[in-house]
């Protein structure tokens, strides 16, 4: 990807996080929903992040992501710290650096697939030409260069994800960062999404899912499992990914 060698920093490390927390004030009552992560992301690795409602994996998605500040702890993404940045910096950087797969599309419905694809772009100050030909090559890419010029009223639910998907790669982000990104589709259109995110990862894309059905999250090597806003489980899936013996690296309370 040519994007990336244009003075972009590139680490072989892509999330650090080290002693992660977040409370929230709810009125005289304060929810911690983070309570000390500490999490390793390599590149090209394929995470899936699962747990009960309440156990904190949104809230973790969304500092991941960039989305909110931690209340302590240490982030950083791709080399950079960003834990203690302001919102204008973290703006600047979840648009270079993550590529977001929601499961409402989050599509423009009046635009065009191809338009759609081009935002991020725009937000990045590439010139009019070359958006349409790295958005052009980016649905090619998910299989939608014929219908580059639909709007999403016209497209399918698994090919409005398609959309969506190149729009979250166009910047050739450090990390494609996916919050339930199969909940609206039925199971056959689910699981050809699945299999576009498993061809990503093997062309090298790094990618954290967070999902609350089993079927989705085998497709990743590796499962973390929180509860009560700690890290239950860490397991290697052993399918997928291989270890010395051959089973499940499981790690309990963090990663090692």
């Amino acid at each position: 990807m040519s994007g990336r060698a244009a003075g972009r920093t590139i680490s072989d490390t892509v999330i650090r996080i080290e002693g992660l927390r977040k409370d929230y004030v709810l009125g005289a009552e304060v929810v911690h929903a983070l309570r000390g992560v500490d999490l390793v992301v390599e590149r090209n690795e394929y995470v899936a992040v699962m747990g009960p409602s309440g156990s904190g994996k949104s809230t973790l998605m969304n500092l991941i992501g960039c989305l909110d500040t931690p209340t302590a702890g240490e982030y950083w993404l791709n080399g950079e710290r960003v834990s203690d940045r302001s919102d204008d910096e973290l703006a600047r950087i979840r648009n270079r650096e993550i590529g977001f797969v929601f499961q409402t599309f989050n599509l423009l419905p009046r635009a065009t697939a191809v338009h759609n694809v081009e935002l991020p772009l725009i937000y990045a100050g590439v010139g009019a030409k070359e958006r349409r030909r790295r958005a052009a090559e980016m649905l090619e890419r998910v299989g939608l260069g014929s219908r580059m010029n639909h709007r999403p009223s016209e497209l399918s639910g698994g090919q409005r994800q398609r959309v969506a998907i190149a729009r979250a790669l166009v910047n050739e982000p450090a990390l494609l960062l996916a919050d339930e990104p199969t909940g609206n589709l039925d199971s056959q259109t689910s699981e050809e999404i699945m299999a576009l995110f498993d061809e990503l990862h093997r062309q090298g894309q790094t990618i954290v899912l967070v999902t609350h059905e089993y079927d989705i999250a085998a497709h990743a090597h590796r499962i973390i499992t929180l509860r009560d806003g700690l890290i239950e489980k860490d397991v290697r899936n052993g399918r997928r990914a291989s270890s010395t013996s051959g089973e499940p690296e499981i790690h309990h309370g963090g990663v090692r």
